[in-house]
């Protein structure tokens, strides 16, 4: 059969992005691997899906497939991407909208035409519900890194992150580290690595390498999560600017037991259809 999607992108971070409300369409694994394949397939870092809503309270469910097949907990720029889809194919006329993923809910609302603000819910620290491995909950965290120590926050946007500061992200060892932190044994279920240099009060330059996936151009969950460790840590203060490859993300978090706002761009690159 001949299945529709939509290509779009967040600040560069890319989606296929699949109606299967409208659709009869089941998406697998390996399925979500051939369509993610930049030169056999259509090509992204991420596929999208949305469904039919699973309880009575919510819009729709939300699911989210990395390009190796890996089906994830949660993807922010993904979130405002999916806002734009439903509203663009006239599937809902709502604004907000309430979206279940597969371990929370989130609330997602067109600002504009362009300009997507995602309720994100209530960060996790707790090291065991991240998961990350640590006898007490901490500010930050010391890991060993091939005989040598690294120190990370650890945060929970709905999925794991590891978020380190260091001093220019345009030396950072992001692919050598990056992946050597997202397969640490104390992140039971691997773990996203966020490179963040703080810029002033209320700016943060950041680059990422997303768990299953490798460094993106943006990753609105891990700007997130970034954002949690820097206040935590007093280093800025809210709302704070996450700079990323391709243009900018607004958070607004104002502490624990707080939901944590995030805003910027979701756009659509093109419509087509693929035989499956």
């Amino acid at each position: 059969m001949l299945m529709k999607f939509t290509k779009m992108h967040g600040l560069g971070n890319d989606f296929v992005v699949i109606d299967a409300v409208t659709q009869n369409v089941r998406v697998t694994a390996s399925m979500a691997r051939r369509l993610s394949d930049r030169k056999t397939g259509i090509g992204c870092d991420q596929v999208l899906i949305v469904e039919p809503p699973s309880e009575p309270d919510i819009d729709f469910n939300y699911r989210i497939f990395n390009c190796d097949g890996a089906e994830v907990e949660q993807c922010g720029n993904g979130a405002r991407c999916l806002a734009r889809f439903v509203q663009d194919r006239r599937l809902t006329g709502k604004n907000p909208i309430r979206v279940k993923t597969s371990n929370r809910v989130i609330e997602l609302k067109m600002e504009n035409k362009t300009q997507v603000a995602v309720d994100m819910g209530v960060p996790e620290l707790e090291p065991a519900n991240i998961p990350f491995e640590a006898a007490d909950k901490a500010t930050l965290y010391e890991i060993d890194v091939d005989g040598q120590t690294q120190q990370i926050a650890a945060v929970s946007m709905g999925n794991p992150h590891a978020v380190l500061k260091v001093d220019d992200v345009a030396s950072a060892p992001v692919a050598e580290l990056g992946a050597k932190l997202e397969s640490h044994p104390r992140f039971p279920n691997r773990v996203n690595v966020g490179f963040m240099q703080i810029l002033s009060r209320n700016e943060i330059k950041l680059r990422v390498f997303e768990r299953g996936v490798g460094e993106t151009e943006a990753c609105g969950s891990g700007a997130c999560a970034a954002a949690v460790a820097a206040l935590e840590q007093g280093l800025v203060d809210s709302p704070v600017t996450m700079q990323l490859t391709r243009g900018n993300l607004k958070i607004d978090w104002q502490g624990a037991g707080h939901a944590l706002i995030m805003t910027g761009p979701a756009a659509t690159v093109f419509h087509g259809r693929i035989r499956i």
